[in-house]
């Protein structure tokens, strides 16, 4: 007979999740607190062979090699990195300004997978818990500083921009990429997924969706904008603080409560893809100052997009808003995407959704409204109103993505869909050539600029 001490001892080795009626085992990568961000960037790892380093005699010498190794030519990106120290030549040797730009944006590519992996090293000292925190904030590191650093300069219209894309990409490129390109590989198989992780950061999105509107309509719903334009700046900021609240909800619960809903998965098959080592490959203080130094560098890179990003418009006879909602996301998380594609390939949705609508759920919920909030300590206006053509992009791409995963099935039909939805968004930005703008303090006059800067 089976003893109470080893049936306690064999319910604390395994954990289970009931799911409709059927009980799957956590796979490996949910003890260890591994979301569906960190495995997609996985996919883009590679093992380094450390025969040569080994040889090397001074320990420290053959350390700090070793590190190099692992954080530089870990990823199949490493040849990107070369386009860094070319794009600060550029700057520095004042060449053609979009250059710097376009090298920039290249440089930034490997970067934010690096950025994961580093978080992802942490987290085996730390704990998952730890480490989730730190994907929550690093996730979407990129977009942030590039939006605070436009703020500073005072470019609103590249922030809001740059982050409308960021969401808009997520939404209906890289979903819609992994289920077309899932179901197409996968024409025999019926691809389902959990619909519960997708349920959540639907209302989530939905959430931030009526945040936007609702500035937008109070604008609206005055005789002027001039009028309105002081309370449409104090609801937004409002908002933010309500949006920034639920998110620090939807971290409680996605980390403690309801954990077992966002840790992603795997199949009973093996997966050469994801790494089945369960040691960390550096040490916790160098993965914590590589991580420190590598946001330095996206710091920087992020400064040259911004600072030249009006030149590659004028030079390369596209709109701002075109470089900003479209270019900017698809290449600035171009490792990330490539990821979430790999996985929906090989049928594990739940990964790709995670990886999709995590990433514009942490946008909508935490770096517009922290950008909103840096904007109000800097003192400049940054409201939510994105205007009509912006909002109404932002309001079909989220309707149109929960109904596309309403019933937990998915085929390539579906990813067509959006993908096409993506391409006359893009289409529509392309020919929409609004000069930018100065802030909306640029409506008010000198009494009301006041107002708002308390």
């Amino acid at each position: 007979m089976t003893s109470k001490h080893d049936f306690s001892k064999m319910a604390s080795q395994e954990a289970w999740l009931l799911e409709n009626g059927n009980i799957k085992l956590l796979s490996k990568e949910m003890k260890h607190g591994r979301t569906a961000h960190n495995m997609s960037s996985s996919s883009l790892r590679k093992k380094s062979d450390r025969t040569l380093v080994s040889k090397v005699r001074v320990g420290f010498l053959r350390m700090f090699l070793a590190n190099l190794q692992e954080v530089l030519l870990g990823t199949k990106l490493a040849v990107l990195f070369v386009a860094i120290p070319f794009a600060i030549l550029a700057e520095c040797r004042n060449f053609g300004r979009p250059w710097v730009f376009a090298l920039s944006l290249i440089g930034l590519t490997p970067l934010a997978e690096r950025i994961s992996f580093l978080t992802e090293q942490i987290a085996f000292y730390t704990g998952p818990t730890v480490g989730g925190l730190l994907n929550a904030t690093c996730g979407n590191a990129t977009e942030l500083i590039i939006a605070i650093l436009a703020l500073i300069q005072h470019k609103v219209d590249v922030v809001k921009y740059s982050l409308l894309g960021s969401i808009l990409s997520n939404l209906l490129l890289v979903l819609g990429t992994s289920l077309f390109c899932g179901g197409i590989t996968n024409l025999s198989k019926e691809q389902k997924f959990d619909r519960k992780q997708a349920d959540v950061n639907s209302l989530l999105l939905m959430l931030g969706l009526l945040c936007h509107v609702l500035p937008l309509m109070y604008k609206f719903a005055g005789k002027s904008t001039e009028l309105t334009a002081v309370g449409t700046l104090q609801l937004s900021r409002a908002s933010c603080i309500v949006m920034l609240i639920g998110y620090i909800v939807y971290l409680i619960f996605q980390l403690w409560t309801h954990r077992q809903l966002f840790e992603a998965q795997e199949d009973d098959e093996h997966d050469d893809t994801v790494s089945d080592d369960e040691s960390p490959v550096i040490g916790f203080w160098s993965a914590f100052i590589w991580l420190v130094l590598m946001t330095g560098i996206v710091a920087l890179l992020s400064e040259y997009v911004v600072a030249t990003i009006e030149d590659a418009s004028d030079s390369w006879g596209l709109s701002v808003s075109f470089i900003s909602v479209i270019l900017l996301p698809i290449v600035g998380n171009a490792a990330e995407h490539a990821g979430a594609i790999i996985f929906a390939l090989k049928n594990k949705l739940d990964i790709s959704l995670g990886v999709a609508l995590g990433s514009a759920t942490q946008i909508a919920l935490f770096v517009i409204p922290l950008s909103v909030i840096v904007s109000w300590i800097i003192g400049v206006n940054m409201s939510l109103d994105f205007s009509l053509l912006e909002t109404s992009s932002l309001a079909l791409s989220i309707i149109v993505t929960a109904l596309t995963l309403q019933d937990g099935t998915s085929h390539y039909m579906k990813g067509l869909v959006l993908l096409l939805c993506y391409v006359v968004i893009a289409a529509c930005f392309f020919l929409f050539r609004a000069p930018l703008g100065q802030g909306q303090s640029s409506n008010l006059g000198p009494h009301d600029q006041g107002i708002m800067r308390i």
